[in-house]
């Protein structure tokens, strides 16, 4: 049987992660493969993948948000085929920022002028959809870092925006 991966959190600042990956068996590790689960608001959750090699490992993940709960789940390649699943949780330091104050305006039919509040020097993420499942589940979106953005719609629905 091959056992899951340890993990275990070396380390955690406002924006950042460091952990490393090991195994407690003899069987050769090829590699793990890494999950870090965040949820955006309540309406998203965000998913970063990390494809590392080699046995022994530890990773630093940046660009993470204050306060925030992120789940890390891994698994290792091994010779034998792949472990089960193992899982940790941390909370970033830090004061979460405030959510941005978000303003939508219909330029045309198919154009949206989106504008926001919030702190300079940060990446946004900008999210649309025409239900609030397609909201949750798939929606389009992009990143800027700057505070407005024209988003190309489709003509004649009506769209929901979160930034």
């Amino acid at each position: 049987v091959i056992p899951p991966p340890v993990i275990h959190i070396e380390s955690y600042s406002e924006d950042s992660i460091s952990f490393s990956l090991k195994m407690t068996t003899n069987i050769k590790v090829r590699g793990y493969v890494v999950n870090i689960y965040w949820t955006f608001d309540t309406h998203r959750q965000e998913k970063r993948t990390l494809i590392i090699e080699g046995e022994k490992s530890i990773q630093k993940v940046a660009n993470l948000t204050a306060h925030t709960p992120y789940e890390i789940s891994a698994w290792a390649q091994t010779e034998l085929g792949d472990s089960p699943l193992s899982f940790v949780h941390v909370v970033t330091s830090g004061t979460r920022p405030a959510s941005p104050s978000l303003k939508a305006k219909a330029i045309n039919q198919t154009a949206v002028e989106c504008s926001w509040t919030g702190p300079r020097n940060v990446v946004y993420g900008i999210f649309y959809a025409t239900s609030f499942l397609e909201l949750y589940r798939s929606p389009h979106n992009s990143t800027t870092t700057s505070h407005n953005m024209t988003v190309l719609v489709q003509r004649d629905g009506q769209y929901l925006f979160l930034v």
